[in-house]
């Protein structure tokens, strides 16, 4: 967080050293910009009000109300009346420069800040709606997904990741949503539907850092169907390169006593 407000005051600063030929609402939401990168957080806010005051509608109020959300988000720690600057932008002009943003925003901070998960869902589902950029709907719907996920609906968080899949191919969480998927495949204990989600995967993503992940997790269901020695080898194969050697030993151990009983 502290890293994005770093960011924005720096281009707000870079936007406030070309001030030249401005409009008045302009040049005082530039001002405003200079309060808050000195720190005067509440003078940047008197001068964004008088903004709102002179222009009530236009580019400047919208900036203006952003603005705002953003002081009093990040600066002030008010994501509450935050959101309520936000939620004024959109009402204003759905389609206006900050809109998208302004909404961007009102999602990540119901998810991050509340916490409140159901909102963050319909906020989420509004920007994939009110917005057709495919390059950054992927992202929402991974969101969605990953929420739902966190919820532990499962059934609807695999729904959502197909989705995801399905309408944003090319997103840059589908490989992630490769392993997603096969994760909760085997939550729901369709180890059938592992084994062809895996086969497919490698065909696709061949060396994907997720694959050992990704074969444990076979290795799994492969034990749960009795294949022990096929579960053993897959197991072992592992060694050397995985990310939890002690859970990767211990389950190793498991099946060899399993195998050993058999005999």
């Amino acid at each position: 967080m502290k890293t994005l407000l770093r960011l924005i005051l720096l281009i707000l600063l870079i936007s406030t050293l070309s001030a030249c030929g401005k409009s008045g609402g302009d040049k005082l939401v530039l001002k405003a910009n200079d309060e808050w990168i000195k720190g005067r957080n509440h003078g940047a806010i008197e001068i964004l009000k008088s903004v709102l005051k002179k222009y009530p509608s236009g580019r400047s109020a919208e900036e203006a109300l952003f603005r705002l959300g953003e002081i009093y988000h990040f600066s002030l720690n008010n994501s509450a009346q935050a959101i309520s600057y936000f939620q004024e932008i959109m009402e204003l002009n759905k389609k206006g420069p900050f809109s998208f943003d302004a909404q961007k925003y009102i999602a990540e901070i119901m998810e991050f800040t509340f916490k409140d998960l159901d909102q963050a869902i319909i906020e989420y589902q509004n920007l994939i709606n009110e917005f057709d950029r495919p390059q950054t709907n992927g992202n929402h719907q991974y969101r969605i997904a990953q929420i739902y996920f966190k919820k532990q609906n499962y059934e609807q968080a695999l729904a959502e990741f197909e989705v995801l899949l399905g309408e944003y191919p090319k997103s840059k969480w589908a490989e992630e949503t490769q392993f997603k998927i096969l994760e909760i495949q085997y939550t729901l204990n369709r180890c059938p539907d592992v084994q062809s989600h895996y086969d497919k995967f490698l065909d696709r993503y061949l060396g994907s850092k997720y694959q050992n992940e990704m074969k444990f997790i076979v290795a799994s269901c492969l034990e749960e169907e009795g294949m022990l020695q096929e579960a053993f080898d897959m197991l072992q194969s592992l060694k050397n390169n995985y990310t939890y050697p002690a859970l990767l030993k211990m389950k190793i151990e498991g099946i060899e006593k399993r195998i050993k009983k058999k005999r």
